[in-house]
């Protein structure tokens, strides 16, 4: 059964950190309504929610998608590039161990799993602020007895690889293409964004629907041209703490 674990909003999520926006006043309230709006269309869509608690002292800890990795054979823990955000961990492993074994990366080697585009067997890795040369050695390390291909993809505009760059299903990606070495996915076909939505590259695509930000309708427009079908979910407030909707949540097969 498709599995989502997600993670209340903080109530401290207006002192969230922040590398490519500037920080705008945060209504939590609001913020947590779309959280909640974003767990119910999951739900709708068939998958399994596990909620965890809101952590009070961890402002950026609804972003559950950074601390973890979760593959068919595994899930591999990670040390965040963030110092300040490596305390979120340990509760994401907690809640992962029951349907995986977990593996650990340690210090210095740094990643985020915002960094990590999956394709099947492909991962391609943003090497950014977040996650370093050394963690993609150690994430190739731990994954090279399941046969994943683990690809480096240099990112300079943007905080993590999927914020520029999403799976839409099959071979097809949502990109800003100037924000990441795009010549690391030559094999793909590119659905671009709107110029003037730079930030639409996140989607975040479950069965044959694209859970898509009601913030960037041209490029929504882009989409439902291409033939996708497309449901859109209000994140604006989020969206002030540089969120996406991948980062929201950590999907999985689970029985």
């Amino acid at each position: 059964m498709l599995t989502a674990i997600t993670r209340t909003v903080s109530p401290t999520l207006a002192d969230c950190e922040l590398s490519f926006i500037a920080r705008a006043p945060i209504d939590v309230e609001k913020a947590t309504r779309q959280h909640q709006a974003y767990e119910r269309l999951l739900e709708r869509l068939g998958v399994r929610v596990i909620s965890l608690p809101a952590e009070p002292t961890m402002p950026d800890s609804m972003f559950v998608e950074d601390p973890a990795l979760v593959l068919d054979e595994l899930a591999v823990i990670f040390p965040l590039g963030s110092e300040s955000r490596r305390r979120e961990a340990p509760t994401v492993a907690r809640a992962l161990a029951p349907f995986r074994k977990l593996a650990f990366i340690s210090l210095p080697a740094t990643v985020e799993g915002g960094d990590v585009l999956r394709v099947g067997h492909r991962l391609f890795v943003g090497l950014t602020r977040r996650t370093n040369a050394e963690g993609i050695r150690e994430l190739t390390r731990i994954l090279e007895p399941h046969n994943y291909e683990i690809h480096p993809v240099a990112v300079t505009g943007c905080l993590h690889l999927k914020s520029a760059v999403t799976c839409l299903g099959g071979n097809t990606l949502l990109a800003n293409r100037a924000w990441f070495d795009a010549a690391s996915l030559v094999a793909f076909e590119f659905v671009d964004v709107d110029p003037g939505e730079p930030h639409a590259g996140n989607a975040l695509t479950v069965a044959d629907t694209v859970i898509f930000p009601a913030s960037f309708p041209k490029t929504r427009v882009i989409l439902e041209s291409r033939g996708f079908h497309v449901t859109a979910v209000d994140i604006s407030e989020l969206q002030k703490a540089e969120s996406g909707l991948t980062c929201s949540s950590l999907l999985f097969d689970a029985p």
